[in-house]
């Protein structure tokens, strides 16, 4: 929690002394025009990458893939999102790399490998022998069938 506190004060201090530095150069009124600026520009450009990420990740579940990297994509673009909403330009430098798409998948594949997941077929890796993909292939390997019957309580 320490740690936490520090880090927002730091960014905190951080972000003042830059946008009075910036000031000082361009003044105020272009600055805070120049912060409103980048955050209207941040958002759309989340809201479409963002997009783009559902879709993969529709796709990926579609053929019976954990779409794992597409769901660290998607968090990063919501940090993202928050970094550029927040007024100050170093969180918006942070979150304009963010949304360069090869940083972010390369954060992505470095996050996901060796991510635990734990989903309805108990838990496994999100690569490997155990991912769901092979978990699908072995189940749908063994044909049982039967008659069922339906009772509903009453």
């Amino acid at each position: 929690m320490g740690k936490l506190f520090l880090l927002f004060v730091g960014l905190s201090l951080l972000e003042l002394t830059v946008m009075i530095q910036v000031g000082t150069v361009i003044g105020a009124l272009p600055t805070v025009i120049l912060i409103v600026l980048t955050a209207m520009i941040g958002s759309s450009l989340v809201r479409s990458q963002g997009l783009k990420t559902l879709m993969e990740a529709q796709q990926r579940m579609q053929v019976g893939e954990m779409p794992a990297r597409e769901l660290m994509g998607g968090m990063m673009l919501a940090l993202a999102g928050l970094l550029l909403i927040v007024p100050g330009f170093v969180t918006d430098l942070l979150g304009l790399l963010l949304l360069l798409p090869p940083l972010r998948s390369r954060l992505a594949d470095k996050l996901v490998k060796g991510v635990r997941v734990q989903g309805a077929m108990g838990s496994f890796q999100s690569q490997g022998p155990y991912s769901p993909s092979s978990q699908l292939r072995e189940e749908s390997s063994t044909i049982i069938e039967g008659e069922f019957e339906r009772k509903d309580k009453e």
